[in-house]
């Protein structure tokens, strides 16, 4: 087989994949796809959603910069829930149930426009090299392939193990093979591999199901969606339903431990701590006697469910007997049973915050090759990546998000500085910024900087910078615009606060928490005039006016605080230095400093067993 030289081959078309395929190739980039399915781009092998606590945020982020996932999941949500909402503006999270098999072929189409990209349907059993530099890979059918970098994307099918009870067997996906030689070869290149382990839940047959004994969970009536491009409004949903497990259910699992790979040892691999498998549940949380469960569809027109907390690898016939101990799924059928997987991964503190090996030039990770879970958290390293190697290909800077700009600037900061012992799950937690890192102002976060680079089109761009100007429109109106006590008094006394007595500006009165400007417009006749409230940018315009005005103060102690330890952040350090010569460091600190080569006080600090201290005798050595 004839291949020509490609610029950059990515490996694996899952969503880390996809998303660097696309960027690589938006970019200007000639750009192979190398995948064993190509029925099955991204592929929704869990959950059929997107979004949810924090991950709403990255999907939006991705979006922003110019990325798909946000508009793949408009296209073919099913529901759309805005989680958080009754708490404050930085802790809203979008989150949407997908038609599983209308995402994948409309990944599929979309990266089929794109020009300069290619596909090969075939296994990668090997890389290329010329000295320290990857040149390329080996497949199993297509022979040598060269390129200037490679992106690898795995997901969980290097050297994947699939348990069912006392069963296992090799396979990335069940019914779909592993993949095996590359852990071996970069094993031997130095690289330290370790294995981690996921698992996904059975799959119901709907008509089986008793949804009258379920409690229904519908989708908001507002449906706004995850792109910032204008997109087709979901007109209709179906629901989601909650069921719970019972002391009963409990007890026909536990009939299983014996025969479960994860208590007998068989299961190698460390399992996510925020989505464990229900034995898992049962035996950490043994004081309780019951458990929320999802129940999810996978698409418009199939009958198959998702039971989203179920998450087993105990013998089938178990899982079968205990899900029909479950009220609502007495006569329950199932399509396949639930199973755990192993895989390899690569400890990322062997990466540069590029996602760039630090061993091999050219070669990238991304996404759970890296030990992270869940489909957006592998989109935004797959962007990061197939951005990140085109700048390499024309000698430019890496392109590195902070941790006061992105959610992903905290995702891979983490990773790369603090590891991963156990499959890393983005939270609103983890983020320090979190007020900054709004789902509402990813595209004003990050939107200019993707254009200025080029991944942004010029109609996003135009788009973006219409939003923003409305926006400040509409500041400026409520900040210069005074009403009278007659005009608004009868408004506020309905919503429950204190009439004013004389002219007071509308952004004065929006501060209160009872009142949200939708409402004001609606009341007052000369804003409901200005403003057409059945047009979605409208009022993606007022939500965010309206945040930015209430949370003023807030968002400029942030903004201080951020600039302040921003100024440890950028202090460089010498990538070359022996941390050992320098004896005022803690003997852990030299440790982990020549271990990991930070490239900034703030990298520095971030660091497992870096103390303070450790960071002023850093400072000081600096000049700082």
């Amino acid at each position: 087989m004839i291949f020509e030289k490609y610029d950059i081959i990515v490996v694996g078309a899952g969503h880390a994949g996809c998303e660097a395929a696309a960027a690589a190739a938006n970019l200007g980039n000639r750009v192979l796809l190398v995948t064993m399915d190509l029925r099955l781009f991204a592929s929704m092998s869990c959950n059929p959603a997107m979004g949810g606590i924090a991950k709403g945020q990255i999907v939006r982020e991705v979006d922003a910069l110019g990325g798909y996932s946000g508009l793949v999941s408009d296209a073919t949500m099913i529901q759309f829930r805005m989680l958080n909402k009754s708490k404050g503006p930085a802790m809203w999270s979008p989150r949407c149930q997908s038609d599983k098999a209308m995402f994948s072929a409309e990944w599929r189409r979309r990266l089929e426009q794109v020009k300069g990209l290619d596909f090969w349907q075939d296994s990668v059993d090997a890389l290329l090299f010329e000295g320290d530099r990857v040149c390329g890979v080996h497949t199993f059918m297509g022979g040598d392939i060269h390129a200037k970098a490679v992106i690898l994307t795995n997901g969980t099918f290097l050297n994947g193990l699939i348990h069912i009870g006392e069963m296992h067997f090799s396979g990335g996906r069940i019914g779909e093979p592993s993949s095996h030689g590359l852990s071996d070869q970069l094993k031997e290149r130095g690289f330290e591999v370790k294995r981690l382990k996921t698992g996904t839940p059975m799959r119901i047959d709907g008509r089986t199901i008793d949804f009258s004994k379920l409690t229904e969970q519908p989708g908001d009536e507002e449906v706004t969606g995850f792109s910032y491009m204008p997109h087709p409004r979901l007109l209709h949903q179906r629901s989601c339903y909650i069921a719970r497990t019972s002391q009963k259910v409990h007890d026909i699992l536990r009939k299983g431990f014996q025969y479960s790979p994860m208590f007998t040892g068989r299961i190698q691999g460390v399992g996510p701590r925020y989505c464990p498998s229900i034995e898992d549940k049962i035996e950490r949380f043994s004081d309780k006697d019951s458990h929320q469960l999802f129940v999810e569809p996978e698409g418009w027109t199939t009958q198959e469910f998702y039971l989203n907390g179920f998450s087993s690898s105990l013998p089938d016939y178990i899982q079968y007997e205990a899900l029909q101990a479950i009220v609502g799924f007495e006569h329950a059928k199932i399509f396949r049973p639930g199973y755990a997987i192993e895989y390899d991964y690569f400890p990322p503190d062997q990466l540069h915050h590029s996602l760039e090996t630090r061993s091999v030039h050219g070669l990238f990770f991304a996404g759970q090759i890296n030990g992270t879970t869940g489909y957006e958290e592998a989109a935004c390293q797959g962007l990061m990546a197939g951005i990140n190697a085109h700048l390499l290909l024309h000698d430019e800077a890496p392109w590195v998000l902070s941790r006061s700009e992105a959610y992903i600037g905290v995702l891979i900061d983490d990773l790369i500085t603090k590891g991963v012992d156990e499959p890393y799950r983005m939270f609103t937690s983890r983020a320090e910024y979190r007020i900054l890192l709004r789902q509402d102002n990813a595209d004003a976060r990050l939107t200019e900087r993707a254009y200025q680079l080029g991944l942004a089109s010029e109609e996003r761009y135009a788009h973006y910078v219409q939003k923003k100007s409305r926006v400040e429109a509409i500041k400026e109106l409520l900040a210069t615009t005074s009403v009278k006590p007659e005009q608004i008094n009868g408004f506020l006394e309905a919503n429950g606060t204190s009439p004013i007595e004389q002219r007071a500006k509308l952004s004065m009165i929006l501060l209160r928490p009872q009142l949200h400007l939708f409402d004001l417009v609606r009341a007052i006749d000369f804003l409901a005039q200005q403003f057409d409230l059945t047009d979605p940018f409208v009022n993606e315009c007022l939500e965010e006016a309206e945040i930015l005005v209430k949370y003023d103060g807030y968002i400029t102690k942030e903004y201080d605080l951020a600039d302040k330890l921003n100024r440890l952040e950028y202090v460089k350090l010498p990538l070359d230095f022996d941390y050992h010569s320098l004896h005022s460091l803690s003997f852990e600190a030299r440790e982990k400093l020549n271990k990991y080569h930070p490239q900034t006080l703030g990298q520095a600090s971030r660091i497992s067993g870096i103390s303070p201290a450790d960071i002023s005798v850093l400072a000081i050595f600096l000049g700082r």
